[in-house]
């Protein structure tokens, strides 16, 4: 089953993407060292992380990738942040795209957190003025408190997120995209994070959702799209493909 949005125009488009990755036979970097120093070929083989993989995702929709560990989603949503190219196929987006894949992924350790913002929000489309303007509400709902003027190398790996995540969803953005990062953290600040995603959706922003709870998948998407061993086995409903993936 293949969903798409008749009515809306597409903001992601993956075409028959295919994407492998080099799987070195030697055990550890070391082993790669001593290999080569000796003269021992360093051998390698292909693993096909996503296989043919097509599907879009309409302005206004938020739709889970979802899969088991290894399946290829994470490898999708790289892909459609460019952090990653295809081997074959392409894929497309429309408008302003924020990322929040890896927690404090663009954050310079030896910048303060006040300055990492302003890096930040550069990376992802923002003017200085904008990020000027909309800095109190980032250091606000960051929690951060008085530590954003730290060095961000002493931070722990829930400052990192809230931080990432407050200057990701306060940038003026038409698609955000959304890995395992909101399992960091501690409750409270987890509630507040999908409170805050359940408003950008109500404002028309599209997001693409990787996340291994069942509860805040159908809690935040529509839609759910199931990959196993790198292709795509279903398409549709978010309870429907929730089922898929308990192989009910």
């Amino acid at each position: 089953m293949t969903t798409t949005t008749d009515t809306a125009q597409p903001r992601i488009i993956v075409e028959h993407v295919s994407k492998w990755f080099n799987k070195r036979s030697s055990r550890s970097m070391k082993d790669a060292f001593i290999n080569v120093v000796r003269g021992r070929p360093v051998r390698s083989q292909q693993f096909q992380a996503l296989n043919d993989l097509s599907f879009m995702i309409g302005e206004g929709e938020s739709v889970a990738v979802m899969g088991l560990n290894g399946s290829g989603k994470s490898t999708t949503l790289k892909l459609v942040s460019g952090v990653l190219e295809p081997d074959e196929g392409r894929v497309l987006t429309r408008g302003r795209v924020a990322g929040l894949i890896e927690v404090g992924a663009g954050f310079h350790p030896d910048l303060t957190g006040r300055e990492n913002v302003f890096l930040n929000a550069a990376i992802l489309g923002m003017s200085e003025a904008e990020t000027k303007e909309r800095f109190d509400e980032i250091v606000a709902f960051s929690e951060i408190g008085d530590f954003i003027d730290q060095e961000v190398k002493h931070y722990s790996s829930g400052m990192f997120m809230r931080l990432a995540f407050s200057v990701a969803i306060h940038v003026h953005l038409d698609v955000l995209l959304v890995d395992e990062v909101l399992a960091v953290g501690d409750a409270p600040f987890r509630a507040k994070c999908n409170a805050k995603l359940k408003e950008l959706a109500a404002q028309g922003v599209t997001m693409m959702v990787v996340s291994h709870s069942k509860g805040q998948v159908k809690d935040l998407c529509t839609r759910g799209i199931v990959i196993k061993k790198g292709v795509k086995i279903f398409d549709g409903p978010i309870d429907e493909a929730v089922e898929v993936l308990e192989g009910k």
